[in-house]
């Protein structure tokens, strides 16, 4: 036995040679471990990954952090990733009252003229406004774009001049919009990190986050079979949103919002090359940002992290309540360390509306802020009337 290890040894001192590698670095490798200096292998980081896209982002929402990006800023044809747009509006138009899903949207010869995918509506056609959501978020169908373009602006241009002055709202730089549904126009252009904030502001309308996140659906009572062309719903662990696009412009596209263990990552891909590429490659990058990075809850939402003394109420104090969750994102190993604190008035002066903004919660970490979400009034505080005043001062005095 001795004699064997003996030999073994001899033969390991020979490949050093051979290979010019210091002795105690082969060692080190052969049992398995690496040099105080190098950090153990099944802890490395993720290898930063390379992807055949044009342009590509990775946002984590919370936070606006970029955890990955390649020509960002690159002005590029979006296809039907475009419709993204179209849905923030209808939904936005939704939430503030002006239209209602059972609206009936009639489908005009403009509409129907409208090719590449679609539902194959007919001139005169009437479906509700959530069949035709569901048209152009699942089947993303050009036809319905513009029939619902036409209901809520009267018009499609005037609903594209809506597309571009909520680009400019959200402070877009890279975007023009020329058409509803993508189709290849002169000037119609987007860059990755834009849509990428086009799918964060959709995002916050429960409309829109039911219509993306849908695996199927049917129009005409089950007649027509519609099935949501982001195949990362069934594919991928915590797909719930998005939005694929290709012509031969743009070749193939996806916006997509993935969720895990209360961390969101929304990655966009643009110009990949051939058929699936689009999904190959978010997928690749979102497993690269849920390798690298975690969720940290620091308060739920509507949490009561403090009271504010209350003038002139019918009460004298109101707690102070998140307005929204409270998280942070961080690489995983550096979850530690954040602090909070909370920035309110000394006192309030009644009346006080709940919901009302009443100061901030600030997460800092080594000194530095890195989150602040507003502060709000749990409850309402009407104002006391006099005789009730008069009261109070007695019942002080007293």
């Amino acid at each position: 036995m001795f004699i064997l290890r003996k030999k073994a040894l001899i033969g390991l001192m020979v490949f050093v040679l051979l290979a010019g590698l210091p002795v105690g670095q082969v060692a080190a490798t052969a049992s398995g471990t690496l040099g105080a200096e190098n950090t153990a292998w099944e802890v490395a980081a993720p290898a930063v990954p390379e992807t055949t896209a044009v342009a590509a982002v990775l946002l984590e929402p919370t936070t606006n952090k970029i955890i990955y990006e390649k020509e960002p800023n690159k002005r590029l044809p979006m296809a039907s990733v475009t419709k993204l747009m179209t849905l923030l509006l209808a939904s936005e138009a939704v939430e503030q009252g002006k239209f209602k899903l059972t609206d009936k949207v009639v489908t005009s010869e403009n509409a129907w003229e409208m090719g590449g995918s679609q539902v194959y509506l007919e001139p005169g056609e009437e479906m509700s406004l959530w069949d035709m959501l569901l048209a152009i978020g699942l089947q993303s169908a050009n036809d319905a774009s513009v029939a619902v373009a036409e209901h809520i602006a009267g018009s499609e241009e005037a609903f594209v001049q809506a597309m571009n002055d909520k680009a400019k709202e959200l402070g877009l730089a890279n975007t023009n919009f020329v058409n509803c549904h993508g189709l290849t126009a002169d000037n119609h252009y987007t860059s990755a990190y834009d849509m990428a904030v086009i799918l964060k502001e959709g995002l916050k309308y429960p409309l829109f986050r039911q219509i993306t996140s849908m695996k199927e659906s049917e129009l005409r009572g089950g007649a027509f079979k519609l099935w949501n062309t982001n195949k990362l719903l069934w594919w991928y662990n915590g797909a719930d949103a998005g939005k694929t696009g290709w012509t031969e412009a743009a070749k193939y596209c996806l916006a997509s919002s993935a969720e895990r263990d209360g961390l969101r990552i929304i990655c966009v891909v643009l110009g990949t090359p051939e058929p699936g590429s689009h999904f190959r490659e978010s997928t690749k990058l979102l497993d690269y940002g849920f390798a690298r990075y975690k969720a940290v809850k620091i308060a739920e939402q509507g949490a009561n992290v403090g009271t504010i003394k209350v003038g002139k109420g019918q009460v004298d104090q109101v707690e102070a309540q998140t307005a929204e969750k409270v998280s942070v994102v961080a690489l995983k190993g550096e979850e530690k360390g954040f602090e909070s604190r909370v920035e309110v008035p000394d006192h309030l002066s009644a009346p006080v509306r709940k919901g009302q903004v009443v100061g901030a919660y600030v997460v800092t970490k080594g000194g530095q802020e890195v989150k602040r979400v507003n502060l709000v009034a749990g409850s309402d505080v009407l104002k006391a009337t006099m005789i009730q005043q008069m009261k109070r001062v007695i019942d002080q005095v007293f």
